[in-house]
């Protein structure tokens, strides 16, 4: 029987199918890998939010609130590269995200500039969340305490990250209409996530 998220990790996060257990002990015999891979996670966030900002300039609200988003993840790139370098490993190769390129898949084509800027933020959104439950999960199954306790202070920094985005989208559109897309989107992501490989060298 699949695990079940709790109502709190829903409430917070908007995610409906939770990660398989299994990734944890994968990604703890990988940790190289999956260093790395956190740490490129957060360039690109930065750098997203780079590209947000730039492509919504006349948001006032968008550049105020993701221009520290873009301090805090490149802080925790730094971070991640400070703890490779600590244990004496290698930042690898970027590697090709395919969930995050699913998720690209998903975004409409055809749609007008309000319909493109929502689901900028709508995948921001869940890229973010699901990041956020992943990191839950490192922070919870690792059997190595410190690591435990390094993925909780990423964990209690970005849980609110996701909410930001729907914030922002909710700011300049239609409510309901941001809602109705929102839940497009965690049902599509549920499908991803039932047919995504267990890999323990990547966030996601």
């Amino acid at each position: 029987m699949a695990e079940q998220l709790t109502d709190d990790v829903k409430n917070i996060l908007g995610l409906q199918l939770p990660t398989d257990p299994r990734w944890v002990n994968l990604a703890e015999m990988q940790l190289e890998d999956i260093l790395t891979d956190h740490a490129y996670c957060e360039q690109k966030a930065a750098t997203t939010c780079i590209t947000l900002i730039t492509k919504n300039s006349e948001k006032e609200r968008v550049v105020e609130e993701l221009s520290p988003i873009v301090t805090e993840e490149w802080g925790h790139f730094r971070m991640v590269l400070a703890e490779l370098n600590k244990r004496g490993l290698k930042l690898g190769r970027q590697r090709k995200d395919i969930y995050v390129n699913k998720l690209i898949a998903f975004q409409k084509r055809d749609g007008g500039p309000d319909e493109r800027f929502l689901d900028q933020m709508l995948i921001m959104a869940l890229i973010e969340a699901r990041s956020c439950e992943r990191f839950k999960r490192l922070s919870e199954g690792l059997t190595d305490d410190y690591m435990r306790k390094f993925y909780r202070r990423f964990m209690e920094s970005e849980a609110g990250h996701y909410t930001l985005f729907i914030n922002l989208a909710e700011h300049y559109l239609d409510k309901k209409v941001v809602r109705k897309r929102w839940a497009e989107w965690r049902a599509y992501e549920v499908d991803l996530m039932k047919t995504e490989e267990i890999r323990g060298d990547r966030i996601h």
